[in-house]
């Protein structure tokens, strides 16, 4: 078995089968890790120890007869801010390394390893989540794997590099204002960013509460799916974990999407963007003849309003510590949180009750239908240490804009996937598959068919192995 390209399920079977052991799939893929992550820097904590004592009870599950659960022996990693028992939860920060060590699995992890993954370790991200380019000024940066001087975007940077270089087949990432799914479109791999309060949240270090999400990414639509199906379920520990009961969407996948009514996003979802960006949609929409368009009302102020919020949120949540030591901030995390603890509180309140407005609008617009197509960024990955960038015939900060099409969407927690638009001889961009809330089986029966016409893909990058190290 090709242990850099196969897939999580193509995995989980071989090894259910006893064509592979779990052992064997872990020491493969630590031995990638190994040898390869220096390039990507993409690992923070790696759990070696660990992965091989589960991947040998899995083995033993498998050999007793036992059902060692549908993702027996896929080896996944998490962004840093998820609780691994037994390891301190970073989040990136200088200023955690001191903490205790988490005496439990956040919920996600638990449930991943419940069905059979195994635990490779922790991953690259933006301090504390904010941040959309992982340029860690205590880590470093993660280098995206289609061209190692650009950025892996973020704050889910290390989580989308290491599936894009085949390190791993999955990982866990948390998105607020898009931090799953910008890193997804720059490293060309699929990230999911369910509705808000649909997956548990439990053991995750957060960044803006009303706003942060957790989901997976991976390199099929099918991986996706079945993630998505296996960390479904209410949780206690999470207050926002919604009660609904779970809905399994790998059966699904299949289905013919005829009766599914898709539009474009038009008006502030097609301007400032790269020619490039907007091609990406329209090759979407033309493989499943799409020809409606949609205006999503007000999607400037809702992104205003996220920033407002989110900014408010985090620093009001790293209060303490900014008064105790900010210096051991990562300087670009310091500056914004120490801006939004400046932020009038009727700001906040008008950001908020704007939010109920657009909300309702939005509920609206799907009335009419039921996916809508969107970039997920405006550009592809820019180089590391970028700082501004020209759209429009305007000159214009990186880092606030990656997320310019994905923050008006979180912002009321709908439903998106990022699935890959890969470009012969061009860096990978990516198209927002979005719905109304709990609609996530409709969005992955369409990635299923635009991966099945082979319009969206995500291949494993291995031009970048053979380079010089970082």
């Amino acid at each position: 078995m090709n242990f850099d390209s196969a897939d999580a399920i193509t995995i989980s079977t071989a090894v259910r089968e006893g064509k592979v052991s779990a052992v064997e799939v872990t020491k493969a893929a630590l031995a990638r890790i190994t040898t390869r992550n220096h390039l990507f820097n993409c690992f923070t904590t790696i759990t070696a120890e660990t992965a091989l004592t589960d991947a040998a009870l899995i083995d033993r599950e498998i050999a007793q007869g036992n059902d060692p659960g549908v993702l027996a022996g896929v080896p996944f990693a998490v962004k840093n801010l998820f609780d691994i028992a037994g390891f301190t939860t970073l989040a990136g920060s200088k200023i955690n390394a001191v903490n205790p060590a988490a005496t439990q699995d956040a919920t996600a992890v638990a449930k991943l390893k419940q069905a059979g993954a195994v635990l490779l370790g922790a991953l690259n991200m933006d301090e504390y989540a904010y941040g959309f380019v992982t340029e860690n000024s205590h880590y470093g940066a993660t280098h995206n794997p289609h061209d190692l001087q650009r950025v892996a975007g973020g704050s889910s940077g290390g989580s989308a590099a290491a599936v894009a270089a085949g390190l791993v087949p999955l990982t866990l990432g948390s998105d607020t204002n898009g931090s799953i799914r910008v890193p997804a479109a720059l490293c060309g791999v699929f990230g999911f960013k369910p509705t808000y309060g649909r997956l548990s949240r439990a053991g995750v270090a957060l960044f803006s509460s009303s706003f942060d999400h957790i989901g997976p990414f991976a390199r099929s639509v099918q991986d996706i799916a079945m993630v998505f199906d296996v960390l479904q379920g209410e949780d206690d520990r999470d207050p926002i974990c919604t009660k609904r009961p779970p809905e399994l969407c790998l059966p699904q996948l299949k289905q013919d999407i005829s009766d599914i009514r898709i539009a474009i996003a038009a008006d502030y979802f097609t301007k400032g963007a790269e020619p490039a960006a907007l091609a990406a949609v329209q090759k979407v929409a033309d493989a499943i003849e799409v020809t409606e368009y949609v205006i999503i009302p007000e999607a400037d102020r809702a992104r205003a309003a996220a920033f407002v919020i989110t900014a408010s949120e985090g620093a009001n949540l790293h209060l303490d510590k900014l008064r105790l030591c900010p210096e051991d901030f990562d300087p670009a995390t310091r500056d914004r949180f120490l801006a939004g603890a400046l932020i009038p509180s009727i700001w906040y309140l008008k950001a908020q009750r704007f939010r109920r407005w657009y909300r309702d609008r939005v509920r609206e617009v799907f009335q009419n239908v039921d996916i809508i197509l969107a970039s997920t960024t405006p550009i592809s990955a820019p180089l590391i240490g970028q700082q501004t960038m020209i759209l429009d015939g305007e000159e214009i900060l990186v880092r606030p804009h990656l997320g310019l099409f994905t923050q008006p969407l979180s912002f009321i927690g709908l439903p998106v996937l990022s699935v890959p638009i890969q470009r012969p001889n061009a860096l990978p961009l990516g198209v927002q598959l979005i719905a109304a809330p709990y609609n996530e089986a409709l969005i992955l029966r369409v990635a299923a068919a635009l991966e099945a016409k082979g319009i969206v893909s995500a291949p494993v990058i291995l031009n970048a192995f053979n380079s010089e190290a970082v």
